[in-house]
């Protein structure tokens, strides 16, 4: 990784998903989280003060040192102990099986294999476990559909390899999950904001053999 990516890129994006809009979001899509859960993307941390009372710990999958640096006053303070994990969601050394939840917010944009990285999340997972994602991507309006592909080069360079076109339940299915609950919205800030804002609110698991 670069400068830019490696100093600038994890502040950049913690100033735009620190709001009041997007806490809103991370509430909703932690609110049935419970016991041992995998933080895919941890960044700095803007989950945790979002875990209800039933998670008894957390695992962070983060590459970025500095997003760990600065998740730190958030970790010392939080009532769920955080444990840094691997640095890539794509394989993990977690035992199969061994974890309640894996959660994933504004992340899988950025990684470098979706599927595999889910692929990974249903492996980990106990066969009673779900997936919880909070995610943006490729929108529904072909006009906006246009714009993201022109923008996504760009995107790509500045953000880190933040994909504006992924689309994350296609995503997901292909890693083997079935969605249970799937939500998904523009938010809200204009017309201007539509390449970067359409994101979807869902909850999966592992079909049941």
């Amino acid at each position: 990784m670069g400068w830019w990516t490696e100093r600038v890129v994890p502040r950049l994006t913690h100033a735009t998903l620190d709001n009041p809009v997007v806490a809103g979001y991370r509430e909703r899509v932690c609110a049935d989280l419970t016991g041992d859960v995998v933080e895919l993307g941890f960044g700095t941390g803007l989950n945790l003060r979002h875990l209800p009372a039933p998670v008894r710990s957390l695992t962070a999958v983060e590459p970025s040192d500095l997003s760990w640096q600065l998740s730190e006053r958030t970790r010392t303070t939080s009532t769920v102990p955080v444990t840094r994990g691997d640095l890539t969601a794509e394989s993990l050394a977690l035992p199969t099986g061994s974890v309640d939840a894996v959660l994933v917010t504004f992340s899988l944009c950025t990684v470098a294999d979706p599927v595999a990285a889910l692929a990974e999340a249903g492996r980990v997972l106990r066969p009673d476990g779900a997936l919880h994602f909070l995610e943006h991507g490729l929108a529904p309006d072909e006009r906006v559909r246009r714009w993201q592909h022109r923008l996504e080069p760009l995107q790509r360079r500045l953000a880190g390899g933040c994909h504006l076109t992924r689309p994350i339940p296609d995503l997901v299915r292909a890693a083997g999950f079935d969605l249970d609950v799937l939500e998904s919205w523009y938010v809200p800030g204009g017309s201007v904001s539509k390449p970067w804002g359409y994101v979807w609110l869902g909850r999966a698991k592992r079909p049941t053999a």
